[in-house]
């Protein structure tokens, strides 16, 4: 039977996956809020240019 406190007790994380911890925390990625308040931006000014030149 597996004793689950020795087993913890000999855990080490892989270097790997610290690695790629700390890739993903550190990224300044957008959500979804800001993506949609870009393309809105986006699509208001593509309305002023169209209307400009009518």
């Amino acid at each position: 039977m597996l004793n689950f406190e020795e087993e913890l007790k000999k855990f080490k994380p892989s270097l790997e996956i610290q690695d790629a911890e700390d890739i993903i925390y550190n990224r300044d990625l957008d959500d979804m809020s800001d993506v949609l308040v870009k393309l809105l931006k986006e699509a208001k000014e593509e309305a002023d240019i169209a209307k400009r030149t009518k």
